[in-house]
């Protein structure tokens, strides 16, 4: 077969199967640990949702496949915290065990000294009543120094009580606090189980989804020249509109005296607003929110292998985004919309220019903006494409002037 299942099984488990890693993050707060599993919890639903679009379709597609990769990513990291949230688990009950034994060896240290009181005044006394032990005394400080030491010793005797009884009650806290820990404990490694039963079961699926794509090979590589072709279209488009708009903005500077001024390393002749947008542009590098709210990149910037096909590569000048069907895409940065066209095999596309930047939405089934409209950032420009294997996918693309950049290295971590 030239789909190497094996391999690819062994490529999506070495990303780190988690049961004999626990240390790498012991040393992390509940907090965190709570936050992080909020986090998984609400990818490992997306991925949910959009798995059962695609599998509405009865027919196995790279893009189901895809979902099932990231989700036994994801998978793979919540059972990771789950293992560390028992780590945690473990040291405080360690820690509570450590407070009892202390606590019981404080109260037996206590409950002997009180009792070796008690018998020290018995002895001192010789059985004589402390109202005869006082009115006893032969000489009036002899009667001033008896009933003082019976003060101190009342006081004495009443703070060792107080104490027997704080200790006696944080311990029976302890106590409790322990149960309650090892309770929580075996909640946690039920849920740990049940996420390795389903990660077992996901794994099925993915060889399932394999075989049946190896099934389709010929298929698919029909599918993958058309992409080549429309990924050709789609950059000869593009670069037709940025040479039109550097054109334009040549005219309108030579006919304002030149006037505009170019930014630095600039092809584009620049206003001084345009630059300064350019200029924040650039600023926001590694910073821009992503031009969906949900979703996980599918095909990356550049040349890179196909997921199943062996041999085959893939060519991208953007970067692919499989979402949640029906989302909505928006605008990463403040621009003016520049262009809107339909190309096959990307739908609806906005192209939008901050300065001498360019940012390019396509796959989109609505269109919400018109050229011309100045966005803001984060504002809904369209409606995501849902294509007919249930994937709903939007191609991102940025440019400096001409040359096309890796988006990857523009948007925000996720």
């Amino acid at each position: 077969m030239k789909i190497k299942i094996v391999l690819l099984l062994f490529f999506i488990l070495s990303l780190g199967y988690p049961f004999a890693d626990a240390n790498a993050q012991t040393k992390k707060t509940r907090a965190q640990l709570e936050k992080e599993k909020a986090d998984i919890q609400k990818r490992l639903s997306e991925f949910d949702q959009m798995l059962r679009k695609t599998s509405d379709t009865k027919k196995a597609s790279v893009g189901q496949l895809n979902v099932v990769n990231k989700q036994l990513q994801t998978r793979i990291t919540f059972i990771r915290t789950l293992s560390n949230e028992v780590s945690l688990i473990n040291r405080e009950i360690k820690e509570t065990e450590t407070a009892i034994s202390s606590l019981e060896t404080d109260l037996k240290n206590l409950k002997q000294e009180y009792a070796g009181m008690v018998y020290t005044s018995s002895k001192l006394n010789s059985g004589m009543t402390m109202t005869a032990f006082i009115f006893s005394s032969k000489t009036f400080k002899q009667f001033y120094m008896r009933l003082k030491y019976l003060k101190q010793y009342s006081d004495a005797r009443r703070k060792q009580v107080e104490l027997i009884n704080e200790k006696t009650t944080e311990l029976a806290f302890q106590k409790n606090l322990l149960e309650e820990k090892k309770k929580e404990k075996q909640v946690v490694l039920t849920k740990e189980q049940e996420q390795k039963q389903k990660l077992d079961k996901e794994k099925r699926e993915q060889q399932g989804i394999v075989n049946n794509l190896s099934k389709q090979e010929q298929d698919l590589r029909k599918k993958i020249a058309a992409a080549k072709k429309q990924q050709e279209n789609l950059n000869s488009m593009i670069k037709k509109i940025i040479e039109e708009e550097i054109r334009l903005a040549e005219a309108e500077a030579k006919k304002k005296n030149s006037t505009a001024s170019k930014s630095s390393g600039s092809s584009i002749p620049l206003t001084p607003e345009a630059a300064a947008l350019s200029s924040s542009f650039a600023g926001n590098r590694g910073k821009l929110p992503w031009p969906v709210e949900t979703g996980f990149v599918t095909k990356r910037y550049g040349t890179h292998p196909h997921p199943t096909l062996k041999g085959i590569t893939e060519d991208n000048d953007g970067v692919d985004i499989q979402t949640t069907p029906n989302s909505n895409v928006r605008a990463v940065f403040d621009g003016e919309v520049t262009k809107i066209f339909t190309l096959p095999g990307y739908g609806g596309t906005i192209v939008v220019k901050h300065g001498e930047y360019y940012t390019m939405y396509s796959k989109l089934k609505v269109v919400s903006v018109k050229s011309g409209d100045k966005v803001k950032a984060k504002q809904v420009l369209g409606q995501v494409y849902t294509n007919k294997e249930g994937v709903a996918e939007v191609h991102f693309e940025t440019w400096k002037g001409l040359q096309p950049m890796d988006p990857s290295s523009w948007l925000a971590g996720r």
